[in-house]
């Protein structure tokens, strides 16, 4: 059966392409598009994605405006069943502020703009997102973000630890991000937010493949199930 998956487009959304290609080289089948002002997701889906970009311009707090569009509704009752979720960069952003993961992106402690490729340790290697890694790999991942500095309370950052739910580290933190997390999941495990853009990070002719195995591990595990 075809991998379905399904990109969302918020109003600023600029990755949603990016996505959508990724998603499409790596699966074979091009994902759904789906606008964030729909009431409804489409039956079936395996995964969805809510991509980079400024949503509404950033304005309130990055994030905050499109977590509370039509579609966001579906997207959590569809999360609490279980369906794979990930948030890259914005869409991270959105899933904080959804509360579909803890935490908050804050602005980025250098108060710039961040545009190159990170070096990432994969902290956790059995997640659905991530078992295609080894534990402790090192990953290059570009990030474009002014608001990517992860913060939580350290009731939170230790219940993240113990957890396991700390998918990714900067090696060299980039933006001030509480204890270097680049990346985190859900209690479930079958939501992942991420500020470095793994879909950027899928053609080495576009300066490295590292992301491949991201979504690779992805579609492979679904397709089992």
């Amino acid at each position: 059966m075809a991998f379905r998956s399904a990109v969302i487009t918020f109003p600023g959304s600029n990755c949603d392409r990016d996505m959508a290609v990724a998603l499409e080289r790596i699966s074979g089948t091009a994902p759904v598009r789906i606008w964030h002002g729909d009431a409804q997701l489409p039956d079936g889906l395996d995964f969805i994605a809510l991509p980079g970009g400024f949503s509404y311009g950033d304005y309130l707090r990055s994030g905050a405006m499109a977590a509370n569009s039509p579609i966001m509704r579906e997207i959590i009752r569809a999360a609490d069943r279980g369906v794979p979720v990930l948030g890259v960069c914005n869409g991270f952003q959105v899933l904080t502020e959804a509360r579909l993961l803890p935490g908050a992106l804050m602005r980025n402690a250098s108060q710039h703009f961040i545009c190159r490729t990170v070096s990432l340790k994969v902290e956790n290697a059995q997640s659905l997102f991530t078992q295609g890694y080894a534990a402790g790999e090192e990953i290059q991942i570009p990030v474009a973000h002014h608001d990517g500095n992860y913060f939580a309370d350290e009731a939170t950052l230790d219940e993240l630890e113990a957890e396991s739910r700390v998918a990714f580290r900067y090696v060299q933190n980039c933006n001030g991000s509480r204890r270097d997390i680049a990346g985190v999941l859900n209690k479930a495990g079958n939501v992942l937010g991420m500020m470095p853009h793994p879909e950027r990070a899928v053609d080495s002719a576009h300066g490295g493949s590292d992301g491949t195995v991201l979504f690779e591990g992805v579609v492979k595990a679904l397709a089992k199930a």
